[in-house]
């Protein structure tokens, strides 16, 4: 990754070694983390965000996979407000509606230096599960992301029957809001504070 945009950051504790490199201007993206559905949805990011991401992960998951979504979103918050830098020229501000077949995700997002999540994802109530990962790990993993990322983050999936449609939704949408926001779009601090 040669882009000036880019951050490496790596996180070991007792129970999870995580890497990322992450470039925000574009790359190949290979996300490996042990837990199938949730490569699948940093795909998603990945590609629709138009991003170079490759995330290394082993964890504790003979226990469950908490520890290890969570953490990721940890280094990846890290590695994106790396990356962004002074964040000059940046658009700031970020939105994605994104409909996958009965579901319908909407990502609003800016860039503003104050962590916020405000998640609103409503899951089919009659599955925690899909395949063996747990729903509730999609908020802990944008709450992770929002929180050392520090940006402010609203998500809403209102519709859908499908788990997995409903959270592919919110993935792609994050992306897509991400990319948007991240990108160069003039000069100066997008704030009339003059720094973000």
């Amino acid at each position: 990754m040669t882009s000036a945009r880019t951050a490496t950051v790596s996180r070991k504790t007792r129970e999870t070694d995580i890497h990322v490199e992450l470039c925000l201007d574009g790359g190949e993206y290979d996300n490996m983390t042990g837990v199938g559905f949730f490569d699948h949805m940093l795909d998603h990011v990945a590609r629709h965000g138009g991003f170079g991401m490759r995330i290394k992960a082993a964890g504790d998951q003979h226990i469950d996979d908490h520890h290890t979504v969570e953490d990721v979103g940890i280094v990846l918050g890290q590695a994106i407000e790396r990356a962004l830098g002074d964040k000059k020229g940046v658009e700031r501000f970020g939105f994605a509606s994104v409909p996958m077949d009965e579901a319908l995700a909407q990502v609003s997002l800016d860039l503003s230096g104050r962590p916020a999540l405000v998640f609103d994802a409503r899951f089919a109530p009659d599955a925690g599960k899909i395949g063996q990962f747990d729903v509730q790990l999609v908020r802990e993993f944008f709450t992770a992301v929002v929180n050392h990322g520090r940006f402010n983050c609203h998500i809403e999936a209102a519709h859908g029957n499908n788990n997995h449609h409903i959270a592919e939704a919110v993935f792609k949408a994050f992306g897509r809001a991400l990319r948007d926001a991240t990108r160069v779009t003039g000069q100066d601090v997008p704030s009339t504070k003059g720094v973000l």
